[in-house]
């Protein structure tokens, strides 16, 4: 059974990480926030055990450690546990800026240590047929994708506790940083790692009159041609959890369409229309750690690592730029 410590529990996300780590098998040994009330509540409604402070936490030698928290502490957080030798997970937002985020992952890969980011649609039934229509070769080249994650409004934040969220000096941004990132990872990972140019980007905050974006559009291209367009946003008329969800996918011989409750594959060549067994998105972070835990477990690199994070984390700001012109 992997033992694994939640560091920053005040995130949003940590109950999450708690349930996916369970229902994975792992066992939480540790829990701790820089607030003593965060903490105080976390493991009361939990039934986890507590940690004085981050040294405590380190002290339990967990097998895998889950980094949170606000983006101006995460990086002091984050570079204990590396250098400490400990495997982590690094939740986003991970630093306020890119250029904050830099230290971390050059200390990551200088001690060749495992630091997976969560972006969980990367675990979304799509991605494994695109890899097996690529192995049989019958998918073909890529025209455009489309990936759009419009959640609810921004007070939602202040709700969960996390008001930091809506403030650009410390979440570096608004829905595109904060929400958009899934989509950024997914269009580079989509281009096999190209770099891709920054066609057009907008950003909209009209609605709610926060400090940050609540809209962003963003359409990038790839070498090869391959169009996507990123959407993301604070715009959904609902405080309920989702929101509009919605990644496609269209390549010569297939279209792909991952809506979070149905997943569907069309295939040019047999002619056929198939539906995909879906991977709901409240379960796409237990399909994330129970696949990081095999990964650490056998030796694999991360299916998305924090150098996958920094090149969508450059892209961001490379799409700001383009917005502000």
């Amino acid at each position: 059974m992997a033992r694994m410590a939640l560091a920053g529990v005040g995130h949003w996300h940590a109950g999450m990480h708690l349930e996916a780590a369970r229902a994975a098998g792992a066992e939480v040994v540790a829990a701790w926030d820089p607030d003593p009330a965060m903490t105080a509540g976390f493991v009361a409604r939990h039934g986890v055990p507590a940690q004085p402070s981050v040294e405590a936490l380190i002290a339990t030698r967990p097998d895998l450690t889950v980094v949170m928290g606000r983006p101006d502490q995460v990086p002091t957080l984050a570079i204990a546990c590396i250098e400490a030798g400990l495997p982590i997970v690094l939740e986003k937002p991970a630093a306020v800026s890119t250029a904050a985020l830099e230290p971390l992952a050059e200390a990551a890969r200088r001690r060749n240590l495992f630091a997976a980011v969560p972006l969980p649609n990367r675990c979304g039934p799509i991605w494994a047929e695109i890899e097996a229509l690529k192995a049989a070769g019958r998918l073909g080249p890529v025209s455009h994708a489309q990936f759009r994650i419009v959640n609810g409004p921004p007070e939602r934040y202040r709700l969960d506790g996390v008001p930091w969220v809506l403030d650009p000096a410390i979440a570096g941004g608004g829905a595109l940083r904060n929400l958009g990132i899934h989509g950024i990872d997914a269009a580079l990972a989509l281009a096999g790692g190209a770099d891709l140019a920054v066609v057009s980007a907008s950003i909209d905050r009209r609605l709610y009159g926060e400090a940050v974006e609540e809209y962003a559009i963003v359409v990038l291209r790839a070498p090869d041609g391959m169009i996507a367009t990123v959407e993301a946003g604070y715009t959904f008329a609902s405080m309920a959890p989702g929101g509009d969800f919605e990644w496609r996918v269209s390549a010569r011989n297939a279209y792909l369409l991952d809506r979070g409750d149905s997943c569907r594959v069309a295939t040019l060549d047999d002619g056929r229309v198939c539906d995909l067994a879906p991977i709901p998105l409240a379960d796409r972070y237990k399909a994330f750690m129970a696949d990081t835990l095999d990964r650490l477990a056998c030796g694999a690199p991360p299916s998305v690592g924090i150098g996958d994070y920094l090149r969508a984390m450059r892209l961001i700001d490379r799409a700001y730029q383009e917005a502000a012109a």
